[in-house]
């Protein structure tokens, strides 16, 4: 857990201090809880965005005082934001009010992948039976947007109705899965940022189309296990880079029970 600094907010030994009027003391606490949310929320999304795309590297260490300078924010928000960061597994702790980013592994990559295949391609067979027409036509929509920005490699722009395309076809779960899924594609995107694993555009195109057409024509059975086969795809790409050599018996065991028919893409 993160550690305040030992003296913040104590008086020096000695002096008196003198307490506000009661209005202005309510009216300072206010100014301050508001300055304080504002910065919180701020400094806890600019560090995730900067952890998840790589701008703070994997294995950075660094101190809260230099975040809080980088980040123009007091230490109390700071400290609140990287709580949050170090819950979800991208800081970590360490001594003398440091902290450190979260490494990219082997193991990590591969449990997020067996969480991330394990999770949609049951959220997507609950979701096919009920999508309806508008959900087809904006998929559709989103999946032009994306060849749009594919054919110019602007990763950039992809991003955005690559995510609506993937969250469109797994809505129907509920919101508690919906927010695990969200938290797993970002973690995924730091690996396939680091090693490039966009793939070729031509052959993710072909791979949308066809879970779209699977979902278009309410195969339940062949979207989940064309979505599984699409993030295999992925897998084999950040592996090429980041450990060739890595057993991948846990994912392939897991794949093997919620869409075994992917199992050739492993």
């Amino acid at each position: 857990m993160f550690i305040g600094d030992s003296g913040d907010g104590q008086a020096m030994q000695g002096e008196r201090v003198k307490a506000p009027s009661s209005g202005s003391s309510k009216e300072a606490v206010a100014a301050s809880a508001n300055r304080d949310g504002q910065s919180f929320v701020g400094v806890h999304a600019q560090l995730r965005a900067s952890i998840l795309a790589g701008h703070i590297p994997a294995g950075a260490t660094t101190s809260q005082a230099a975040l809080s300078s980088e980040f123009g924010v007091g230490r109390t928000p700071l400290r609140e934001a990287l709580r949050m960061l170090q819950r979800e597994g991208l800081v970590i702790s360490e001594p003398n009010h440091r902290v450190r980013i979260a490494e990219l592994s082997s193991d990590d990559v591969e449990e997020l992948y067996i969480m991330r295949i394990a999770l949609e391609t049951i959220a997507v067979r609950v979701t096919v039976p009920v999508l309806t027409p508008t959900d087809l036509a904006e998929l559709e929509g989103f999946m032009a947007q994306m060849t749009h920005y594919g054919k110019t490699d602007n990763w950039f722009g992809y991003r955005a109705p690559h995510r609506e395309f993937h969250d469109r076809l797994v809505y129907a779960a509920g919101a508690r899965v919906r927010a695990e899924i969200d938290e797993l594609f970002d973690h995924a995107e730091r690996y396939r940022l680091r090693f490039g694993a966009q793939g070729a555009w031509e052959e993710r195109a072909a791979e949308h189309r066809a879970i779209l057409d699977a979902a278009a024509a309410g195969d339940t059975d062949a979207a989940s296990e064309l979505l599984a086969a699409h993030y295999l795809h992925t897998v084999r790409l950040v592996f090429s880079g980041l450990d060739p050599d890595h057993d991948l018996s846990r994912l392939r065991a897991a794949v093997g029970v919620v869409a075994p028919g992917a199992l050739v893409h492993l």
